[in-house]
């Protein structure tokens, strides 16, 4: 007999083929999952707002264009959940802030309108941390967000909910937005996969933003070939998004099977085994070795821009939200956390030419400069995050978002894809993930390499609470 935690634990791919052979309809995955929700969501505080009704309705539209034949593909009937900074057509969109709290947009985000189109199901909207701008989802307006695997810990950010529900069946794929790490950290630290393409390869249209020039949309989920289905459903240009890039949208699943027999990986020499906890590193580096045994090729590395790429990423990271907050800040401060309320006022006080200049670095760096590190490799492999997660108590007494940000905040600069996938316990018990990051445009070999990774690595437990 099938329970509710056996098919909410099941992968994207596999629920969307029992949908498609009937063997489970789209109302019975989404009751499930909102049951899985009613039972875990207290616990870790993953969800600000629950649309169950509205899922229920469109779940037995779902099941009746599914029965009548019309079979939109592996993402029809399936339940997601959305992070609550991408615009919901009816339903609030927070951001995790105060000043947001009551405001229902009246239009879909374009990363939101394609999955529907899609045939997806939204059981509601995920926690993050306030305004996006930071990396413990502990959030003064919302109530703090718990890691899945100890809760009395992190579970990462900005997309703390996205990483706690995807770990724990509470959607088969969330979305989630990143812009120095919000993305891949909480995949890291929660347990799951997370997703970042190549910028300007998903709609920013109708996304709240944290910096204009930094933010990506992308998925998370328990595999990697469920990632790829997602990222293929939200990908394309959109003229709603001067950002968007004119790119055909590859069919990921082609060739993200070949395992790890001939794929070259580099492994940085520097900065991204600096400062990292020494089993996060022992946990990443055999992870790599597995891959040199099954046939990887792996060779080391230079990134000899990096530590100007680092100063860079963080002169943007906190100029273009003390702008895009300046007129809020100015009127109503107190309606903002002392943590965010902090960091926006460091913003203000970086000089344009600083700005400038950072803002020229990364247009060097997106136009091939980074891409000249990959020459002759497929891939970079490296740790995604300094260090497990941390607790909550003491992140409250000192902030990790900038440390635990280090390596993936990189990425976001160059605009390079990247991806996070899970790589093993430390001896508490905490996931810890690698990352595998490309050239622009070269989501292909990313793909294929977090594929590899989980083909001789096998199934990863889910976390105690799941």
């Amino acid at each position: 007999m099938t329970t509710t935690a056996d098919l909410c634990m099941l992968s994207l791919e596999d629920v969307a083929s029992k949908i498609a052979a009937k063997q489970v309809s789209p109302v019975e995955a989404t009751q499930a999952v909102l049951a899985r929700i009613e039972q875990l969501n207290p616990k870790l505080n993953a969800f600000i707002t629950i649309t169950g009704e509205q899922a229920l309705a469109s779940a037995r539209t779902a099941e009746r264009e599914i029965a009548g034949g019309t079979y939109r593909g592996a993402l029809h009937g399936v339940p997601v959940a959305i992070k609550d900074l991408f615009a919901t057509k009816g339903v609030r969109t927070t951001m995790g802030s105060k000043i947001l709290t009551d405001w229902v947009p009246d239009y879909d985000a374009t990363v939101v309108r394609k999955l529907a189109d899609a045939g997806a199901i939204s059981v509601g909207k995920l926690g993050l941390h306030e305004w996006a701008f930071g990396c413990t989802s502990d959030n003064v307006h919302f109530g703090t967000i718990r890691n899945p695997w100890n809760i009395d810990s992190v579970p990462g950010g900005s997309s703390g909910g996205s990483g706690a529900a995807t770990s724990t069946g509470m959607a088969f794929a969330t979305l989630g937005s990143d812009t120095g790490g919000s993305i891949r950290i909480p995949a890291s630290l929660c347990g799951c996969v997370g997703m970042m393409a190549t910028y300007g390869r998903t709609s920013l249209h109708g996304a709240v933003p944290l910096s204009w020039s930094l933010d990506h949309a992308g998925p998370l989920t328990r595999t990697v070939r469920d990632a790829a289905i997602v990222l293929e459903a939200i990908s394309g240009h959109d003229p709603l998004d001067p950002a968007s890039e004119q790119a055909a949208v590859p069919r990921w699943l082609d060739g993200i099977e070949r395992g790890p027999r001939g794929l070259r990986i580099g492994v940085p020499r520097t900065y991204f085994w600096e400062d990292v906890d020494p089993e996060t590193e022992t946990i990443v580096r055999a992870a790599i070795n597995e891959l040199h045994a099954a046939g990887a090729t792996i060779v080391e590395a230079d990134f000899p821009e990096i530590d100007a790429y680092f100063a860079a990423v963080n002169a943007i990271i906190l100029v273009e939200p003390a702008a895009y907050h300046a007129e809020n800040l100015a009127s109503r401060k107190q309606d903002y956390s002392a943590q965010v309320a902090a960091l926006l006022g460091i913003g203000a006080t970086i000089p344009a030419v600083a700005y400038a200049n950072a803002m020229h670095a990364m247009q060097q760096a997106r136009a091939g400069g980074a891409d000249a590190a990959l020459a002759g490799i497929d891939v970079l492999a490296l740790p995604t995050t300094p260090f497990p997660a941390p607790t909550i108590e003491a992140s409250r007494k000192e902030d990790p978002s900038a440390r635990i940000a280090r390596l993936t905040a990189i990425f976001d600069f160059t605009g390079q894809p990247a991806i996070s996938v899970p790589c093993g316990l430390t001896s508490h018990g905490l996931p810890v993930g690698i990352t595998f990051a490309g050239r622009r445009w070269d989501e292909a070999s990313v793909f294929r390499a977090g594929r590899a990774y989980e083909q001789v690595r096998g199934p990863f437990p889910a976390p105690p609470l799941a």
